[in-house]
């Protein structure tokens, strides 16, 4: 069984466990299906939106669909719960990102 099935099955156990669902979403970026993880993570955004990893995963995969407003605006959002929630690496990840993406 691939990771995927088995992220699967656990879903199916809990799947409003955010961590899977993420960690579901980015084993479909490892396979290069950036509308599948694309969907899970903005599932997640909805269900679990304090899931602070969400934001700058979906920002970096706006960013290579070349959707730069987009992706600045999650990594806005992101940076306001990381803010919020005192994730000090979270924060340092998302800045970084949007000066980066500002920038280039």
């Amino acid at each position: 069984m691939n990771r995927i099935e088995q992220l699967l099955a656990f879903l199916k156990e809990s799947p409003e466990d955010a961590f899977l669902n993420y960690a579901l979403a980015t084993e479909y970026i490892g396979l290069g299906d950036d509308n599948k993880a694309e969907g899970i993570f903005r599932t997640l955004l909805e269900s679990h939106p304090d899931y602070i990893a969400t934001y700058y995963h979906l920002g970096k995969l706006l960013e290579r669909k070349t959707e730069k407003e987009e992706a600045i605006l999650m990594y806005e959002k992101g940076i306001e719960k990381a803010k919020k929630s005192g994730e000090r690496h979270s924060l340092s990840e998302l800045q970084s990102a949007l000066l980066e993406l500002q920038y280039d």
